[in-house]
């Protein structure tokens, strides 16, 4: 069967299982999926929260994230569902996510947050459309799921272009800048490799092999 909260069609995974008597513990299983934050920031005290409704009101099983982007509890009765619901929106301040024949939870990578690859600022445009889109978030009216992902650079750590259909993509559009002197104390082992992460002994940094060879367009 369909099952949902109230005004949303989507959301909400039904699980069954075809054994209910044999096993009544989990004669439901359904998945809540929920509208992540932007770039997946946390608080210590939201996520005890989050587990506290977990625990409580499901099967204490959660997964953070998926493919989908969402973090969702994993196992709920349909008793539970607008209770979870309630809790979610009212203690914890977020909404629900996508699931079925509609916009999936758009997410992004940490963006100008704390990355300095970042082009553009993906948490505010992540946020704006899942506002815009809150109809076709929440309402199911497409023949098959549709996600939008942002990665503010080619590096692609939200995997917007293995994982949505839509991706948002932020790109350089400047000359390359190379601090020329840096780059040589680099090389010369003045600067110390990944800013001191790399304990082993592997010798000289070799710039042809460790950078000009790994460049996939061949450009440098």
């Amino acid at each position: 069967g369909i099952v949902g909260v109230l005004g949303y069609g989507g959301g909400v995974v039904g699980r069954y299982s075809d054994q209910q008597a044999t096993f009544p513990a989990v004669a439901h299983f359904h998945t809540y999926r929920i509208n992540q934050p932007g770039a997946k920031f946390y608080t210590t005290d939201w996520l005890r929260g989050f587990c506290d409704i977990c625990e409580y009101r499901g099967s204490g099983l959660t997964n953070l994230h998926g493919s989908t982007g969402d973090l969702v509890i994993l196992g709920t009765f349909t008793e539970q569902l607008e209770p979870i619901f309630f809790d979610l929106t009212h203690d914890l301040g977020v909404d629900i996510g996508g699931s079925g024949g509609n916009l999936r939870t758009p997410s992004d990578c940490i963006g100008k947050a704390r990355c300095e690859f970042a082009c553009y600022d993906t948490l505010d445009l992540c946020y704006e459309m899942t506002m815009t889109f809150q109809d076709e978030l929440h309402r199911p009216a497409f023949p098959y799921k549709f996600k939008f992902k942002f990665d503010g650079c080619p590096n692609c750590c939200v995997g917007s272009i293995a994982r949505s259909d839509m991706a948002y993509i932020g790109t350089w559009k400047d000359d390359i800048r190379i601090n020329q002197d840096a780059v040589k104390a680099y090389v010369a082992g003045e600067i110390p490799r990944d800013g001191g992460a790399v304990q082993a002994d592997w010798g000289p940094f070799n710039i042809q092999e460790e950078i000009i060879d790994r460049c996939p367009t061949e450009c440098m």
